[in-house]
């Protein structure tokens, strides 16, 4: 081939793409698309509506359903929110209504009501409603409502709904409910509700409801209920209920009722209950210290080993 025709052939390929992205761009021509063999499948050029195999389309609007590998250019329309998506989806922002299976985009994967499967953004990952498997965004991550699986945001990560599974934040990591499984934070981990399971918050750790299992935090740990488990704080825990447990903390800990191991420079309760107070002392108006000699073990506003 000489070189004349290998340039007259170079440019048929390109002006061809050309064509074909204008058909997909064009607001005018939005419900267009070049499918071959079929309408209905194989290979789609544009904004197919219906289509099951690989599909190229600047950007989706108003698509029903598709199922194959999905690639586009830019965030769906704002017409797009039913859509249904399943199997592979790449591109700069990919999304759509309810998305399941491989996303992966540049900016992140977007979807409006779910997205369910392996979900990565090199910027981050976000979901209007629910978003379940493997979530990793990497700057942040984030659900509307639930989040279940493995969720990690480069900076931070979190849900408005439950959050459940391994979750991993480089700032912080929240949920607007409840928070369960394993939990680190590099500055801190919080839910509005309860909080169950292993938290690691590098400054603090806190639960709106009640907090079971095991806390670490480089300041501190608190919860509006009951704070049940082992908690380890740099400087005091609290709760606004109950402090059951293993508690050890720099400073002091405080809870109407404290019940359990204290190791803390205080211990400060309406009702303190510890089987022995190795280090400090306990405030409240009842102290009770188990391995105290008898005659000890009770005491009025001030308690500690003997």
């Amino acid at each position: 081939m000489n070189p004349r025709q290998s340039m007259r052939k170079s440019l048929g390929v390109i002006c061809g793409f050309l064509m074909v992205a204008g058909i997909a761009a064009s607001p005018v021509l939005v419900a267009q698309s070049l499918d071959v063999p079929a309408k209905n499948w194989g290979v789609s050029f544009g904004n197919s509506k219906e289509f099951t195999g690989l599909r190229f389309n600047f950007r989706d609007g108003g698509v029903r359903r598709f199922t194959g590998v999905n690639i586009t250019l830019w965030q769906p329309r704002t017409d797009n929110k039913d859509s249904v998506v399943r199997g592979l989806s790449l591109g700069l922002i990919p999304g759509g209504g309810a998305i399941t299976g491989f996303q992966f985009g540049i900016l992140g994967p977007d979807a409006d009501k779910s997205m369910t499967g392996v979900n990565i953004g090199l910027v981050g990952a976000g979901s209007g409603g629910d978003m379940t498997g493997i979530n990793i965004g990497g700057v942040g991550m984030g659900s509307g409502n639930n989040l279940r699986g493995i969720n990690v945001g480069g900076l931070g990560a979190g849900a408005g709904g439950d959050v459940v599974g391994l979750n991993l934040g480089g700032l912080g990591f929240g949920a607007g409910r409840s928070l369960c499984g394993l939990t680190i934070g590099g500055l801190g981990v919080g839910a509005g509700d309860d909080v169950t399971g292993l938290v690691v918050g590098g400054l603090g750790a806190g639960a709106g409801k009640d907090l079971t299992g095991a806390a670490f935090a480089g300041l501190g740990v608190g919860a509006g209920g009951i704070l049940k488990g082992v908690v380890v704080a740099g400087v005091g825990a609290g709760a606004g209920d109950e402090l059951v447990g293993i508690t050890i903390c720099g400073a002091g800990a405080g809870a109407p009722e404290i019940r359990g191991l204290a190791l803390c420079g205080l211990a400060v309760g309406i009702v303190n209950y510890a089987w022995s107070v190795d280090h400090g002392f306990e405030l409240g108006l009842v102290n009770i210290v188990r391995d105290n000699p008898k005659g000890l073990k009770v005491l009025p506003v001030f308690n500690t080993r003997f």
